[in-house]
């Protein structure tokens, strides 16, 4: 063996660890190399895509980076909207005019990429929440432009999009303060409905938390139900305006269901529970016939009901009727009132079967508290009386009918 020969071991092979080298990070080529795809095909959306596919350009490295040429043209700057160095185009969705068939196919264009590609869904997401986030950023005309793509990508059902990506990052305090968050959001709404219901609004408003927040777009000098009301029937988006004004109604009667409930297990005395109801239906707008109602679900539901036993059931209820029968008097002031409470007590015991056999017993009680007035049960009985349990009513009240119309004769 020569001396300048190093001894090996004869038949064993020596092994090298293997390193992962990383391509370096090169969005700016990419970048490029898909601006160019667009000014080859002079704007071309339905060529671009074809060349998209076929391309072998590294989307799930530069996801972002493709979608901010998609929108502004070009690269962006880290954190901003402001394009960087770079190839750029006059395509984008910022270049276009900001009217529905001008950035529709863009949107078409959009989609097709995504079911060749998936995983670009998440890339969209990031961009999209990074534009959100950075309204203040564009010009007027360029917001209105994002706030139409928007409302056409959830309208096209675009892939996967999900509602939180757009709406909660609106919800910064400066966007909202600057009125930038309410006039994007307004131009959204309007797109939308163009071709979609206001229920398929108000599905995405839930997916996207925000259905019961609506006021949260408002800056804080208008953010009241007044303000909401004054601005979108202002926008002409009236049904939106009832849609709310439905939801703060359900919200205050629940409200005071709630407050009443808590207050009769408390045995809150009498007239400061009237006190209390007066003040909720005066602020919830309640019509009177629907406080009627509402009082006397409330005192039943409130009612420990026995299981089988149908003499301590009569007793329950009413002893629930004697102890309230002054709260239902506040509200029950005329005839038509007293009428809608029997409907509603003959409805109750019609629908639930372990009152059905009270019936007669709770009028002869609400009668008694001078709840009810003679003329209206007789009323009810002669032709005011719902058909559902009718002739099973009536005929159950036919001795305390003879008994009032006697009493009535004799006077």
């Amino acid at each position: 063996m020569s001396s300048k020969e190093r001894p090996t071991l004869g038949g064993t092979r020596i092994k090298t660890r293997k390193r992962n080298i990383a391509a370096p990070l090169d969005p700016a080529a990419f970048a490029d190399a898909v601006v160019q795809i667009y000014l080859d095909n002079a704007g071309d959306l339905e060529l671009i895509a074809k060349c998209i596919e076929s391309s072998d350009l590294n989307f799930s490295r530069y996801g972002d980076t493709f979608f901010e040429v998609v929108f502004t043209g070009g690269r962006t700057q880290p954190g901003t909207t402001k394009p960087d160095e770079g190839e750029r185009h006059t395509y984008s969705i910022i270049d276009c005019e900001p009217k529905r068939e001008a950035i529709l196919p863009s949107v078409i264009y959009i989609q097709k990429i995504l079911r060749r590609r998936p995983f670009l869904i998440k890339n969209l997401e990031n961009v999209t929440r990074r534009f959100m986030q950075s309204l203040e950023l564009f010009e007027e005309n360029e917001r209105k432009k994002l706030a139409i793509f928007t409302a056409l990508a959830f309208s096209q059902k675009l892939s996967g999009l999900p509602p939180e990506t757009v709406f909660q990052p609106l919800l910064k305090d400066n966007l909202v303060g600057k009125g930038l968050v309410l006039s994007f959001i307004t131009d959204f709404f309007k797109e939308y409905l163009i071709d979609n219901s206001l229920d398929d609004l108000i599905a995405i408003l839930k997916r996207g938390k925000m259905e019961d927040n609506l006021l949260e777009f408002f800056p804080s000098a208008k953010r009241s139900p007044e303000g909401f009301s004054e601005h979108f029937t202002k926008e002409g988006l009236i049904p939106l305006v009832e849609y709310n004004e439905k939801k703060i109604y359900e919200v205050k009667v629940k409200d005071m269901k709630s407050a009443l409930t808590t207050q009769i297990a408390e045995e809150t005395e009498v007239s400061e529970v009237i006190e209390n109801v007066k003040q909720r239906v005066k602020d919830a707008k309640l019509p009177d016939t629907e406080a009627v109602r509402i009082l006397w679900d409330v005192l039943m539901d409130a009612v420990q009901w026995s299981g089988k036993n149908q003499q301590q059931n009569a007793n329950s209820a009413l002893r629930q009727v004697k102890t309230w029968a002054e709260l239902l008097n506040t509200f029950c002031t005329n005839g038509k009132l007293e009428l809608e409470l029997m409907y509603k007590v003959q409805m109750q015991c019609y629908e639930d079967a372990k009152l059905m056999k009270l019936f007669p017993e709770i009028v002869r009680s609400l009668y008694d508290q001078d709840v009810l007035a003679e003329d209206t049960i007789l009323y009810w009985v002669r032709k005011g009386s719902n058909p559902k349990g009718r002739q099973t009513f009536v005929k159950s009240l036919e001795p305390f009918v003879k008994w009032l119309e006697e009493a009535e004769e004799e006077e």
